[in-house]
């Protein structure tokens, strides 16, 4: 789903209708600066949609956080950092990653997966863009655009009390859903050759039949797994010219 330019810029691959679509929402969102929620499975490319919609108007950093790593005591100190002698360790102050993006856009990857009580910190966040470091009463205000994702169908998560509902309609002001490689394989082809010309230092194509094997596959890994699989398949083929299918691993 993504190219790299000589620039380190994202673009999106793909003319299926629904993938065209998301396009034209890349270059729409990327001209304001309200809150958006992707949403699609695992591999759909959605932080690299997030990074195609900050660099329509590039400025300041893009930060990614992983959600789904925020666990444990210190989860709250690297989402909104913490003062000297907020806990045992903190030998001194140290921003979290919220502040990072200042200025910039922040990705928040697998939203869902944010305990409670960071819910309802975050939540405040997204009200006033301002949070308080753990251990400080002080208030900090940020500028940043929000972007966050979830391969979770999160009005289920809303209706299970697994995440605030609140939370959910500040975050999905723009929806945009990213359909699975499986509901466009039209663009399958071109995603293989993109991948091809990433790993393969002089020009290579598919014969018909890895081709073929290629699109009998479900491909419930999504682009992810395309990417993989075009990978193992260049090593394979050493310095061949054509991916054939015994080259293919899936």
């Amino acid at each position: 789903m993504l190219a790299q330019a000589e620039q380190s810029k994202p673009l999106l691959v793909g003319q299926s209708p629904r993938i065209r679509n998301v396009l034209r929402m890349v270059e729409k969102l990327g001209r304001c600066r309200w809150p958006v929620l992707l949403l699609g499975e695992t591999g759909t490319g959605k932080e690299v949609v997030a990074r195609s919609i900050h660099n329509v108007q590039a400025a300041g950093p893009f930060v990614t956080i992983d959600c789904s790593s925020l666990v444990g005591p210190l989860m709250e100190s690297e989402l909104f950092g913490h003062v000297k002698g907020a806990f045992t360790g903190a030998v001194k102050d140290k921003p979290g990653r919220l502040e990072a993006a200042n200025g910039g856009t922040v990705f928040l990857d697998e939203i869902a997966d944010l305990s409670p009580p960071l819910q309802a910190k975050f939540l405040r966040f997204v009200q006033e863009q301002s949070f308080e470091r753990v251990g400080s009463g002080d208030i900090i205000h940020i500028d940043a655009r929000i972007i966050a994702a979830s391969n979770r169908d999160l009005m289920a998560e809303v209706t299970a009390h697994r995440f605030r509902e609140d939370l959910f309609y500040r975050l999905s002001v723009f929806p945009v859903e990213l359909p699975p490689l499986r509901d466009r394989m039209g663009d399958l082809g071109s995603l293989a050759q993109l991948f091809l010309s990433k790993f393969c230092p002089h020009k290579v194509s598919l014969s018909p039949e890895a081709s073929a094997l290629l699109h009998q596959h479900a491909w419930p890994g999504n682009v992810r797994e395309v990417r993989n699989v075009i990978e193992r398949a260049s090593i394979l083929m050493g310095s061949g010219r054509e991916i054939r299918p015994e080259h293919i691993v899936i």
